[in-house]
């Protein structure tokens, strides 16, 4: 028996217990800390409020993931600012689809 409900997604990943604090410690310790740590501790409380409310880990494990995503992948993003490349062709979808109307 399980103690998940049924109707709840389960999550392939779980990350380690210390996984949040330790995640949170990288995120102070980055450049963009600033704005990254409030970011993060908003995202961090709706979704233990969402594991209050729905019994289940998933919102958390998510949060976990997305965070260690986005810290993982910050020096990309960094050297392709740093690269110089010229993005001005880029299209706005948003700006299209408000042409249409």
């Amino acid at each position: 028996m399980s103690a998940q409900p049924d109707h709840a997604p389960v999550t392939p990943y779980a990350p380690a217990p210390g996984a949040p604090a330790e995640l949170l410690a990288q995120l102070r310790a980055d450049k963009r800390a600033a704005t990254w740590v409030p970011a993060f501790e908003r995202e961090w409380a709706a979704a233990l409020e969402e594991s209050r409310r729905t019994f289940s880990l998933a919102p958390l494990y998510e949060v976990v993931q997305e965070w260690q995503g986005r810290l993982a992948s910050a020096p990309a993003v960094d050297a392709f600012v740093a690269s110089g490349y010229d993005d001005s062709d880029f299209i706005d979808m948003a700006e299209l689809r408000g042409r249409r109307r």
